[in-house]
């Protein structure tokens, strides 16, 4: 089998990845169900040397795709799309691996492979994604840029989705900034879409990059957007809805960012502006808090530079069990309960109870979105 170069992949031979991109192409089977053969399997191996009737025993997989699965053929295409991936210096990123973006590994549908090309980093401290309308007005585009502006110094990296309008404003306003960005796409990475934002893409490499679930060859069908939405979402610890008419993807990504359990803001408008009908909606409906620029947002994710920070900080009673010390340690920043199940191994209750402890001891504080931080 060919090497295939992916000095970012730790602890994942060659022949995992190429199992893992295939077991993304292998037809009627989603992610959720691909994490749940890998697991059922014992790994990645055992998906492809398990027989049609042992693969029926997984939740959600009958007769006829655990036969599509048993007869997949799936593995020289995905050797195509690793050479491909090498040829043109994409990493190809499986949810097993360490660089996988942690963030989706706390999604349930988080896609089984990422291809990324760029130079960022996809698990910084804090990511915001922030998007909207395709056609803004002049007043959306400033905001914009006084947004991301505003954050630059205390987030990590900036996602969106390379669209007309609202989402190209926001990559632009990063790379004025200084500050990281990556547009997440809804074809592979074979292509850029739409094409007039090819300059601004490749200035993207240099500080972040494009990353896609998508093998090369994909075109931007309609249905490829919201899954291309919901990895924007999953991406981020906020959604920020800039611009937004009644109906479109924007709405579709703060949707999608609610069931993933991130905290979504919207800026809002006059009654009767067409370009703010979805925003108005979100705050009217509590979908979504409002904000109206930069220090609303940080104040609210306690990222502005004026919050007490944990050193500064005491617990009104000393932590002394074990469980404690290590949610407290986790704390370092505002962490939702996957986070916490995920890192920690404890059962949701069991960090739930720890957490009313905690609050109740002024050890931790209890933050919008079920989100918490050290007291």
């Amino acid at each position: 089998m060919t090497s295939y170069e992916n000095k970012e992949r730790r602890g994942l031979s060659d022949q995992e990845l190429l199992w893992a991109v295939g077991l993304s192409m292998m037809p009627g089977v989603g992610a959720i169900t691909a994490r749940r053969l890998v697991a059922f399997c014992g790994g990645l191996e055992g998906v492809y040397y398990r027989n049609a009737e042992a693969l029926q025993q997984v939740p959600g997989i009958g007769p006829v795709i655990s036969r599509a699965i048993a007869r997949s053929k799936v593995l020289q295409r995905a050797e195509q799309e690793l050479e491909f991936a090498a040829r043109h210096g994409i990493r190809v990123l499986c949810y097993l691996g360490q660089d996988y973006p942690q963030r989706l590994n706390h999604c349930d549908d988080g896609p089984v492979v990422l291809f990324f090309k760029g130079q960022g980093q996809l698990n910084p401290a804090r990511v915001l994604a922030v998007v909207g309308t395709r056609k803004p007005t002049a007043q959306g585009r400033a905001l914009v840029h006084e947004l991301v502006g505003g954050l630059a110094g205390s987030v990590g990296l900036l996602v969106s989705g390379l669209a007309y309008g609202i989402d190209a404003e926001a990559h632009r306003a990063a790379l004025d900034a200084g500050l990281s960005t990556v547009a997440v796409m809804a074809t592979g990475l074979d292509r850029i879409y739409p094409a007039m934002h090819a300059k601004l893409a490749h200035q993207m490499l240099e500080r972040g990059g494009w990353v896609s679930d998508f093998i090369s060859g994909t075109l931007p069908d309609r249905e490829n957007f919201p899954k291309r939405n919901r990895i924007i979402a999953g991406l981020s610890d906020a959604v920020v809805v800039a611009e937004a008419a009644s109906r479109g993807g924007a709405l579709i990504t703060a949707e999608l960012a609610q069931e993933y359990n991130r905290d979504v803001f919207a800026i809002p408008g006059r009654p009767g502006d067409l370009m703010s009908e979805g925003c108005n909606r979100l705050i009217r409906e509590n979908r979504a808090a409002l904000i109206t620029g930069a220090a609303d947002l940080s104040y609210a994710m306690r990222w502005d530079q004026g919050a007490r920070t944990p050193t500064s900080q005491k617990a009104l009673f000393p932590i002394t069990d074990p469980e404690s010390m290590l949610l407290w340690e986790l704390l370092d920043q505002p962490r939702g309960m996957d986070y916490l199940v995920a890192r920690s191994g404890m059962s949701h209750g069991r960090i739930s109870s720890l957490l009313l402890a905690m609050e109740l001891d002024g050890q931790m504080v209890v933050l919008p979105g079920n989100r918490w931080s050290r007291g």
